[in-house]
């Protein structure tokens, strides 16, 4: 699996898992848990999750996936409810989701979103985790472009790392101004729902004519064109969920697979990227 750094010089996978809804069915326990552990054997060795999915559901089906793995190889990501993230329950909540992935850090500890605790004690809080080496490092998610300038007006809030926002080819807002911003801070993007959560997050989005004259040309599904547009994305690393060892394989498979700049012109036909500012799209 390809490799970014982030701007504190860590190698990061370009692609990683995502985990929301998994753990919440106990009859599908069995095939998630294989499902991470073979994108693992595959190289993609990130795994994102976060309290709020399934209620640390997620978390524990993580921490069974991971416990006979070599926690050096992996990089996990988590997430802090934003209600969270002062210094009344952010510690406490870290120590919550440690407990439930079985390990002793996190590689990156994301506030979910922004909430009503001012961001001057949410940094402050995240620079103490790092400080106790709870975690390694920490950034936001569904920050937009304003959000982000004003975080780096506060002490500390330029060492945030990553910013994780809703991306795929039917929304292409953040490439107006969100992603510009974050590439000349040193900022790196995370994209979830990728695949648009199997096209439904966008109508016609599967069944687009570029989507199948381009995934009947490389051989692979419509998804997988989704994939490997938000792979294209200079800076992004995508994070899709993939429930089965099947779904797992098809990810994997396209992580080599690059669009030309033609075939990029013919999806931006269908999906034209932004001419404007467009409100930041959140699932």
């Amino acid at each position: 699996m390809d490799q970014l750094t982030l701007s504190n010089g860590v190698s990061i996978p370009k692609m990683g898992m995502g985990t929301w809804y998994m753990g919440e069915n106990p009859s599908k326990a069995d095939e998630e848990i294989k499902s991470l552990r073979l994108g693992v054997e595959l190289g993609i060795t990130l795994i994102d999750t976060a309290e709020m999915y399934g209620d640390g559901a997620s978390e524990t089906l993580v921490g069974q996936a991971i416990a006979p793995l070599s926690r050096q190889e992996l990089f996990l990501v988590s997430k802090v409810y934003p209600f969270h993230a002062g210094r009344r329950d952010i510690f406490r909540c870290c120590e919550n989701t440690l407990r439930r992935l079985g390990t002793e850090y996190l590689d990156l500890y994301l506030l979910h979103w922004r909430g009503s605790i001012p961001l001057e004690e949410t940094v402050e809080c995240m620079q103490q985790l790092v400080q106790s080496g709870k975690i390694r490092m920490w950034g936001v998610s569904n920050f937009d472009t304003r959000d982000m300038q004003q975080l780096w007006k506060v002490p500390g809030g330029q060492n945030c790392v990553v910013n994780q926002v809703l991306y795929h080819l039917g929304s292409r807002g953040i490439e107006y101004d969100l992603l510009p911003w974050m590439r000349d801070h040193r900022v790196t993007a995370m994209g979830y729902c990728p695949l648009a959560q199997n096209g439904s997050l966008r109508r016609g989005l599967l069944g687009s004519p570029s989507v199948l004259q381009l995934s009947a040309r490389h051989k692979i599904s419509p998804t997988q064109l989704l994939l490997a547009f938000a792979l294209q994305q200079p800076g992004l690393i995508p994070i899709p969920k993939a429930s089965s060892c099947v779904h797992q394989r098809l990810n994997a498979a396209v992580a080599d697979l690059t669009l030309t700049p033609q075939e990029m012109a013919i999806l931006s036909q269908d999906f034209p990227a932004p001419t404007r500012k467009m409100p930041l799209d959140i699932v």
